[in-house]
């Protein structure tokens, strides 16, 4: 299930910007990889903002499927030729 998003923070504590992936330009056999990767090597309450050239509600389907309450989803843009979606790996409660 999609969940709100959190903003990056650094080991400082410390707000970080969001870095973005942009798959427009990757084969499309080689996006969802991509984005899985980059999502796994995210540190706890990091994020990255996808941005693609079709709308990537079909991603979101494994998303949920595997990493259930391990993961935020939230659009950004949803646009004729752009879409971004920022996508954050959730914190670990301690």
């Amino acid at each position: 299930m999609a969940r709100g998003s959190t903003p990056n923070v650094s080991d400082a504590g410390r707000p970080q910007e969001d870095v973005p992936l942009d798959v427009r330009s990757f084969a499309p056999a080689r996006r969802h990889e991509l984005i899985f990767e980059t999502f796994q090597a995210l540190k706890p309450n990091q994020a990255f903002v996808l941005v693609n050239d079709h709308g990537p509600k079909p991603l979101y389907y494994p998303f949920a499927a595997e990493l259930e309450g391990q993961f935020t989803w939230a659009a950004l843009e949803s646009g004729a030729e752009v879409w971004r979606v920022r996508i954050g790996r959730i914190g670990v409660s301690m």
